[in-house]
């Protein structure tokens, strides 16, 4: 029998990402710096010296998941998502977008949002962050121009309300504070709205 030589390469990429997924959800359950490589490595099933063969160190194990959790943030939130013209509509659908990350992807959402992993991260991987909130950024920018947002907020602030808003939010729920309905996250959408408009009361869905 023939063995394909597609077989090692396609092996070597399955434990790739199961080192990747143990990753995820060691960290996300315990955090970055207070978690070692061993924990991870039997979280994968694998020895400590086979995880070393694919990821260098901590930092490279890091920086990788990093970067392709991002992008799949990035898939689902923006995938297809014209960013102009600026509306309430299209604005519904960003915080729905990331809401629903949030809920079917729960590690990934709170792994990116943990603080404890930026001393790990290289040049590539900050550049991949900016590049995620660029056109969340242009979304506001253009909406304070064209009128539909206010300009009494600078871009910056507007940004980190949004995501501040949802971060807030799904670590409540995680934490056993409250129990987050569809309704909740309606109401929060719409009062992250009146904040960025001009009008203060506006209900518009321009």
């Amino acid at each position: 029998m023939t063995t394909s030589p597609d077989r090692p390469s396609q092996a070597a990429t399955d434990k790739r990402q199961r080192i990747l997924d143990a990753a995820l959800k060691v960290f996300a359950s315990r955090g970055v710096h207070g978690t070692p490589v061993p924990p991870i490595a039997r979280e994968a099933g694998i020895s400590v010296g086979s995880l070393y063969r694919y990821f260098e160190s901590k930092e490279a194990l890091v920086n990788t998941l990093f970067r392709e959790t991002k992008q799949l943030l990035a898939e689902h939130l923006l995938g297809n998502l014209p960013i102009q013209p600026p509306s309430r509509a299209l604005f519904n659908e960003i915080w729905n977008r990331l809401c629903t990350f949030a809920r079917q992807q729960p590690d990934a959402f709170r792994f990116l949002e943990m603080q404890d992993h930026h001393s790990y991260l290289d040049e590539v991987s900050l550049a991949s962050e900016y590049q995620l909130l660029l056109p969340l950024r242009q979304f506001i920018e253009l909406g304070q121009q064209s009128g539909v947002l206010g300009t009494h907020m600078r871009p910056e602030v507007a940004m980190a309300l949004f995501w501040g808003a949802i971060v807030g939010l799904f670590k409540a729920e995680r934490l056993g504070y409250l129990t987050l309905s569809d309704h909740d996250l309606e109401q929060a959408c719409t009062a992250c709205w009146r904040s960025i408009t001009n009008d203060a009361n506006t209900e518009s869905k321009a």
